[in-house]
C-alpha cells in the first residue's frame, strides 16, 4: 500500500480555470436535460412538447449560475420554490441547439447522463424539423424521452401519452 502523506492531495489549482470543462462537470452532477410533454387541446396532436436545460444551486453560491448564463449567453436565473434553490434554465429550442448542445458535443459529460444529452439532442433535432406536430413524429419523441432521466418524475406516463396519440390521425 502506498504511503499517503498529508501533502499528497490535489491542493489548490494555480492554473486558470477551464470554464467549459467546469461547466460540463457541474452539469454532470447538477444539470438536467428534459422534455416536457403536456396536454394542449388547441394543438392538432393534443400535446405540447417543450425542451429544457437547467441547473440549480443554493442561493448563497449563485455566482456559478451567473457564469453559466454568461457563458451560454441565454436563459434566465429564477428561484425554484420546489427545493428553495436558484435555477438557470433555457427552454428556447433555438438557444439550446445553437448555444448549449454544441458545448456538450465539444465537452461531453463523463457519466451515464451523457446518454440523456444524446437523446435530448436527437429530440431537439426532431423538434426543429417540426416532427412534434404530427402523431407519428410525436410518438418517436415520446419513446425517446421515455428513455431519458430514468430516476426522474414524469407528470404524464409515456404509455398514457402514446395511448392518447393512437386516437390522433397521423
Amino acid at each position: 500500500m502506498a504511503n499517503l502523506s498529508p501533502r499528497q492531495h490535489a491542493g489548490p489549482c494555480k492554473e486558470v480555470l477551464n470554464l467549459p470543462s467546469y461547466i460540463s462537470g457541474y452539469f454532470d452532477g447538477e444539470g438536467c436535460f428534459t422534455v416536457s410533454i403536456s396536454p394542449r387541446s388547441r394543438l392538432k396532436v393534443g400535446w405540447e412538447t417543450r425542451p429544457s436545460v437547467s441547473v440549480s444551486q443554493n442561493g448563497d453560491r449563485a455566482e456559478v449560475l451567473g457564469n453559466i448564463a454568461n457563458y451560454f449567453s441565454c436563459g434566465t436565473i429564477r428561484p425554484d420554490p420546489s427545493d428553495h434553490t436558484l435555477k438557470w434554465e433555457t427552454r428556447s429550442l433555438t438557444d439550446i441547439r445553437s448555444r448549449v448542445l454544441p458545448h456538450f458535443e465539444t465537452y461531453p459529460l463523463i457519466s451515464g447522463k451523457q446518454r440523456d444529452v444524446d437523446l435530448f439532442t436527437e429530440i431537439c433535432s426532431l423538434l426543429a424539423q417540426g416532427k412534434h406536430l404530427s402523431a407519428d413524429g410525436l410518438r418517436t419523441i415520446v419513446q425517446l424521452a421515455a428513455r431519458m432521466n430514468p430516476s426522474g418524475r414524469r407528470r404524464y406516463d409515456p404509455d398514457f401519452i402514446l395511448e392518447n396519440l393512437s386516437k390522433v390521425k397521423a
